[in-house]
């Protein structure tokens, strides 16, 4: 039988830094306010000429190097965006042509912050069945391109930036399991107002920004990530003490701090990177991931969880022996 494991993450910001101070010329905020709603206390932004296509193929580059594959093994491309650099062709192809390599698929998926967790959810059922060997999952955002720097509910909430991974077949479990969800009836709790056959002339005018009902999203976003777990450690007959690591997806220092308290985690064994680099939606995961594998907190044989949720609502979950 075949599975999935982890060969490789990478990891790429911007250099333009934003810190919270900055936000006080632009709305009625302050470094305080942010850091204590949010645990936000910094985020990286995307030059003019930077694109999600750029950053996600800087990190591809580390990913491949770290899995210690050529980049012509890589058999599948997988993009986890909703900033992508064009409506068409998908920014999965625009990585594909960049890295020189031809024929293989290469798609997005669109989930939201939970887009990461889609991508490996598809990229280990390609594995499983056979149908790639080295897969090539990539979560990368350019929010500041959708954000109303006017809003302070939102504004000060997200950052840019990209991670990706390398999965690639084995002959015992990497991946034990994924599970993901969604629910559309939360559509406007969390979006974008308008689109390419919806509002399409709010885009042309640059008036389509996020908007979110923070309240809302806030309680269905704990309640979830903790149905999620319980939902995938059972399906594993695995006990909550076992997971050696918890890495969420970085929306929200006390949503981190609720999901890690359902699973009787201390924080010191909780991935947080939102401090730094803040909501970067599908990047969140893959980032705070590439992180702590570089800087030896995570290590081969532990056992990990990912947990994400974001606009649709979605969410979803991956159990991992890395």
């Amino acid at each position: 039988m075949t599975f999935s494991r982890i060969a490789g993450t990478g990891g790429y910001l911007p250099e333009r830094v934003m810190h919270n101070k900055e936000f006080e010329k632009l709305v009625d905020t302050s470094d305080e306010w942010i850091r204590e709603r949010t645990g936000i206390k910094r985020r990286h932004l995307a030059a003019d000429n930077e694109t999600t296509s750029d950053m996600g193929l800087a990190a591809a580059r580390k990913a491949i190097d770290a899995a210690d594959v050529a980049v012509s093994d890589i058999d599948l491309i997988i993009v986890a965006t909703t900033t992508p650099d064009k409506v068409f062709p998908s920014t999965a192809c625009i990585v594909q042509r960049r890295l020189k390599l031809h024929t293989i698929p290469a798609f997005d998926i669109h989930a939201a912050c939970s887009g990461f967790i889609y991508g490996l959810d598809v990229a280990n059922r390609f594995i499983r069945t056979g149908g790639a060997t080295n897969a090539l999952v990539i979560g990368s955002e350019t929010y500041s391109r959708i954000i109303d720097w006017s809003d302070r509910g939102t504004c000060v909430l997200f950052g840019d930036g990209a991670g990706a991974m390398v999965l690639t077949a084995a002959g015992e479990p990497g991946i034990m399991s994924t599970h993901i969800h969604a629910d559309g009836a939360f559509e406007e709790a969390l979006h974008v107002p308008a689109g390419i056959s919806s509002g399409y002339d709010a885009i042309r005018t640059e008036s389509a920004f996020i908007q979110m009902k923070g309240h809302e999203v806030f309680k269905k976003a704990v309640s979830t990530m903790g149905s999620i777990a319980k939902e995938t450690l059972s399906a594993n007959n695995v006990d909550k003490h076992d997971i050696a690591w918890l890495i969420p997806h970085q929306a929200n220092l006390r949503i981190i701090k609720a999901a890690a308290k359902k699973l009787d985690l201390p924080m010191d064994r909780v991935v947080v990177t939102v401090d730094e680099h803040a909501n970067t939606s599908s990047a969140s995961i893959p980032l705070a991931l590439d992180v702590a594998i570089r800087d030896g907190r995570i290590k081969r044989g532990e056992l990990l969880l990912f947990e994400a949720f974001g606009a649709g609502f979605t969410w979803g979950s991956v159990l991992v022996r890395y």
